[in-house]
């Protein structure tokens, strides 16, 4: 017997709006995003599915000397040709750190408004690491 009562475990900090443990990762970033950022430099990936969901579409960009990643517009019109109704647009992060930067977000801005102009939805775009992935619409940013 001891003096003192248990204390357990330490409380966690509160997860980061958007961050979703790998554990929780749905089938299309699991099974299908997440293999494609296995590397240690940053890359991008566009994947566009049909009124049925299925995949009809896959564009993987690799990033510069710099670790950006640009969309170029003869990717988006690949995607456009196939007559996608949405887009997941997905990249990673080598750095570990999953957080959206100002180029991220604004990416992000820009892709919504142009696919909305031409009747696609944007459904999210998510940012892989080790542990998990951001999701912008998890968060509420899209």
């Amino acid at each position: 017997m001891t003096k003192f009562e248990p204390v357990g475990r330490a409380p966690q900090p509160p997860a980061r709006a958007g961050f979703v443990p790998c554990q929780f990762e749905d089938p299309v970033a699991a099974q299908l995003l997440r293999p494609l950022f296995a590397g240690d430099r940053e890359a991008l990936v566009l994947a566009g599915f049909d009124a049925f969901e299925r995949l009809i579409g896959l564009i993987r960009i690799d990033g510069d000397s710099s670790g950006r990643c640009i969309i170029a517009p003869q990717c988006w019109r690949a995607l456009i040709d196939e007559r996608i109704v949405a887009v997941i647009i997905a990249h990673n992060h080598p750095s570990g750190n999953a957080e959206p930067s100002a180029a991220d977000v604004g990416t992000t801005q820009e892709a919504a408004i142009f696919l909305r102009t031409l009747g696609i939805e944007l459904v999210d775009h998510l940012i892989f690491v080790a542990g998990g992935h951001f999701s912008f619409r998890t968060a509420e940013m899209l």
